[in-house]
């Protein structure tokens, strides 16, 4: 130990004369931990960055004495006696090195800390420990105790990317630290230790046997009495929100969440980066709008553990125009629109009759809507209508249009259950599949991006695009660094397209015409779905320019209650969103050898002109 310390004074010495300059802290004053990244919208306007959270640097004289005194328990209790290096903490660490035989615990004063911070990295090898005496000596020569701290106070992490401890203050409580408490100063404190691990914004309940321990080793170095202990002990240990209303979080998270992996936290937090979304935040604020208002009507109707997510996409490009991971980003970061897996019921029926389509089927065709017994590998399904009702005969068209069950199923069979999993399996639905019948009434688990990746062909002519957030990320000098290809496949010929895209828009028709819409500009489709014991609703939707998934249920999959309909839980949120951001009259563009034919959906006649409420057109 003596022969260490010797060579680091000795090393120190050399360095000082060899060198024959002053460590200029004064570039503190500028320092500047690297450029913030910021995400472009599809019309090349920032609305978010990653950056470190770093506030205007408080004097020596504004910091709170008590926020002092807990940082010296917790992290130097010799600081203002030693000279930059503790002799009994290099002893100690050793002792335990020696004893463990590897190394398993430093001795930095906070002057080591501060250098580290500064000028070296978090790895613990002997050279960068001696280095980093090295410098400490010197830094404690030319430097008061004072300014030592006052410049590590500043500068230090908290966890989260909040540095310094205006910064920690101001987004733990949303007041300065000149303004924090004894408790709380023992808070901060006690973050320094692991900061991960105890960043109030992750854990609350981590931090506060730290907090105890820390005020006790404050009581026992003198710093505050035991009343003053008692009193911080009883204080409660939460996080204040600051009234800030963020664009997009769950879209934001997800990207923070994969770019941290992709290219480092260093570099996204710190690296300048420009990251171009496919956000347009016209869709995104009126998606939030409309999704909270509904929501706020639900909870009241429903219970307040109803929940749900939505998600609209270019369907030409795939790009991700809105997200919504739930109703809260701050009580919940788990995003509904990426990892909630529900049961797609009714949503799932247009890949049936697309599939029986393909196999010769018209929409024309007639099928007796009647009680079924399906026996299947040894089991007796029967499928029954959400009216518990049966109607005689009907087309495909008004079986699709009015999600009729018993004949989705027959259609499924019709079409062979292997075909309508092939069909799926193009469409990109992961969940191994069974081509059992009951799948024709949507027993297949996804998220929203399958849902929507899945149903976006028939919007996109029969192609599959994957849907997606991130285009490209540039480098701080404009070279690209990242790119998104998105999986581009032909599933379905646009032939089949054209005609269940048709017989989905009459849906859409009957439903803004219940909601008495007479403005309606865009051609549209849609389809309904609510699955077993009305556990989730479900509603997709799309004009050419946007396709938008929605549901809503709750995070334990139990039941909704009675009276369910998507019509009237989620449609509104569909509806008021593309009223809000449609402007044009746009068209579907389909396969120009199909013909617009009209029909009497019950009877499959074709007729020459719309006379009544039966009649409606298909494209043959």
């Amino acid at each position: 130990m003596f022969t260490l310390l010797s060579g680091c004074l000795a090393l120190g010495a050399v360095s000082f004369i060899w060198h024959n300059h002053i460590i200029d802290f004064s570039v503190l004053e500028y320092y500047n931990p690297g450029k913030p990244s910021i995400l472009l919208d599809d019309q090349g306007n920032e609305w978010a960055r990653f950056e470190l959270d770093r506030r205007d640097p408080l004097p020596y004289s504004k910091i709170p004495k008590h926020l002092i005194q807990a940082v010296i328990a917790t992290e130097d209790r010799d600081f203002f006696n030693h000279f930059g290096i503790s002799i009994k903490g290099i002893a100690r660490s050793m002792a335990v090195n020696l004893y463990k035989r590897r190394f398993v615990q430093g001795a930095s004063t906070i002057t080591q800390q501060l250098i580290r911070l500064l000028f070296f990295d978090a790895r613990q090898t002997v050279s960068r420990k001696v280095k980093e005496q090295i410098v400490a000596l010197l830094v404690e020569k030319q430097f008061t105790k004072e300014q030592i701290l006052q410049t590590y106070l500043n500068h230090v992490c908290f966890g989260c990317g909040i540095y310094g401890v205006e910064a920690a203050a101001q987004r733990f409580w949303s007041k300065s630290a000149q303004d924090i408490t004894i408790g709380e100063a023992a808070i901060l404190a006690s973050i320094l230790k692991h900061p991960s691990r105890y960043c109030l914004l992750n854990s609350t309940e981590n931090v506060r046997n730290r907090r105890d321990t820390m005020l006790n080793v404050m009581v026992q170095m003198g710093f505050i009495t035991p009343e003053q202990c008692i009193k911080a002990k009883a204080e409660p240990i939460e996080v204040v929100a600051r009234n800030t209303v963020q664009v997009a979080p769950h879209y934001k998270e997800t990207i923070r969440i994969f770019l941290e992996k992709e290219i480092g936290k260093a570099r996204l937090y710190c690296g300048g980066l420009t990251i171009q979304t496919g956000l347009n935040r016209r869709t995104q604020n009126a998606a939030s709008k409309y999704f909270k208002l509904q929501f706020k009507a639900l909870k009241g109707r429903f219970s307040d553990k109803i929940d749900g997510g939505l998600m609209s996409i270019d369907p030409q490009t795939g790009q991700i125009k809105a997200m919504i991971g739930g109703c809260s980003f701050e009580q919940s970061k788990f995003n509904r629109a990426l990892q909630a897996r529900r049961q797609m019921g009714s949503i799932f029926k247009p890949l049936v009759y697309a599939s029986a389509i393909q196999q010769g089927s018209s929409f024309a065709d007639v099928e007796e809507d009647e009680p079924i017994d399906l026996l299947f590998e040894g089991t007796v399904w029967s499928p029954r209508n959400h009216t518990r009702a049966f109607e005689g005969d009907m087309t495909l068209a008004r079986a699709l249009s009015t999600s009729i069950n018993t004949i989705t199923a027959k259609t499924f069979l019709r079409a062979g259950g292997n075909n309508v999993v092939d069909l799926a399996k193009k469409c990109h639905l992961s969940q191994e599949l069974e081509p059992l019948p009951s799948l024709s009434l949507g027993c297949v688990d996804v998220t929203i991006k399958e849902a929507i990746g899945a149903l976006n062909v028939f919007a996109n002519d029969g192609v599959y695009v994957e849907p997606h957030l991130i285009k490209w990320v540039k480098d701080e000098f404009g070279t690209k660094i990242y790119r998104f290809e998105p999986q581009r496949e032909r599933v379905m010929e646009p032939r089949v397209v054209g005609q269940v895209a048709k017989v989905l828009s009459i849906g859409i028709m009957r439903y803004l015409k219940q909601y008495k819409v007479a403005d309606f500009k865009s051609e549209a489709f849609g389809k309904t779905g609510t699955t077993n014991d009305s556990r989730t609703c479900w509603f997709c939707g799309s004009t050419p320019r946007l396709m938008t998934v929605i549901y809503v249920g709750h995070d334990d999959n139990s039941p909704l209650g009675d009276n369910v309909y998507p019509l009237s839980t989620i449609f509104p949120i569909w509806l008021n969103l593309y009223k809000a951001i449609e402007r044009d009259a746009e068209s579907f563009v389909y396969d120009p050898s199909l013909k617009e034919t009209l029909i009497n959906w019950k009877t499959g006649d074709i007729v020459s002109h719309a006379y009544n409420k039966d009649i409606v057109p298909i494209y043959t």
